[in-house]
């Protein structure tokens, strides 16, 4: 018995081993490329089930979600996506906005005839989740948007945040002028660009999402509580998540935490709307 026993952690050992080691974003077995709107997209799917498409934050790319890949693969068709610019696929024309990688995502879905998604999407990628909502709701089931900011100002954002990220676009544009090639400056300075004067979603805006939603963040997160308050308020049908104590990198960090609510809001029925205060 207590040879068996040993073999079974060994087995399992080994296999959380296999797991963590996954090169997630660089993944030959599991990525493949779509031709979508002007670009070529990079996504890579992993479980199976329910289809759930995670949307990174304003950097990462796939290789960010590699906790939430390991954990939301067991219950769900997870479909991780290099929105353009970013991680494998191409960037396009020359500009990037938030408008225009929703869209590139409802084309994607259409394209690759999913009939009803899930959405997680952090940071930017909580940005384009809410913009899914507002215009291409068609084959949304639910949203999850965390750490997201519904404009680009100091009521949304601290002030050292709205700094920072207008030094490190400055930076990149220097860069770009220069024509440094240490790496790809293009991006940097549109990919900061975006979030300097990026995005502009009214409250009016958000009454028009009729899908459930999960708006998150935390009391540590670079956007302002009141903001995402805001948020919540707006979207008829939303609860609201706020993780005492983290940070704006939870998923990384905490990533037990984060991950069991979105799979609890995403695997019950939505619920407690007639107890709503209007």
């Amino acid at each position: 018995m207590k040879v068996l026993i040993t073999v079974i952690l060994f087995l399992c050992n080994t296999i959380a081993f296999c797991q963590s080691n996954i090169d997630y974003g660089n993944n030959k077995e599991a990525g493949k490329f779509i031709k979508v709107n002007d670009i070529k997209m990079y996504y890579e799917v992993y479980g199976e089930g329910e289809p759930l498409i995670l949307i990174h934050g304003n950097k990462t790319g796939i290789k960010g979600w590699k906790s939430q890949i390991e954990s939301f693969k067991k219950s769900f068709k997870v479909i991780a996506i290099d929105c353009r610019g970013r991680g494998k696929s191409e960037l396009g024309k020359d500009s990037l906005t938030y408008i225009q990688q929703a869209n590139d995502i409802s084309r994607f879905i259409e394209k690759m005839k999913l009939d009803s998604v899930n959405i997680v999407g952090k940071s930017d990628g909580g940005i384009i989740g809410i913009l899914l909502g507002i215009h291409f709701p068609n084959r949304i089931k639910k949203i999850v948007s965390f750490g997201a900011n519904m404009q680009p100002d100091s009521t949304a954002l601290y002030n050292e945040t709205i700094a920072e990220i207008k030094a490190e676009r400055i930076y990149a544009e220097k860069m770009v002028a220069q024509k440094d090639t240490t790496q790809n400056w293009k991006i940097e300075y549109f990919r900061n660009r975006m979030m300097e004067f990026q995005p502009h979603i009214t409250a009016e805006d958000l009454h028009k999402i009729n899908v459930p939603v999960l708006v998150m963040s935390c009391d540590r997160d670079v956007i302002k509580e009141e903001h995402t308050f805001f948020i919540y308020k707006n979207i008829p049908k939303a609860n609201l998540s706020i993780f005492p104590g983290e940070v704006h990198a939870v998923t990384r960090k905490n990533p037990e935490l984060f991950n069991s609510t979105v799979i609890k809001f995403l695997k019950e029925d939505f619920k407690n709307t007639e107890t709503r205060f209007k």
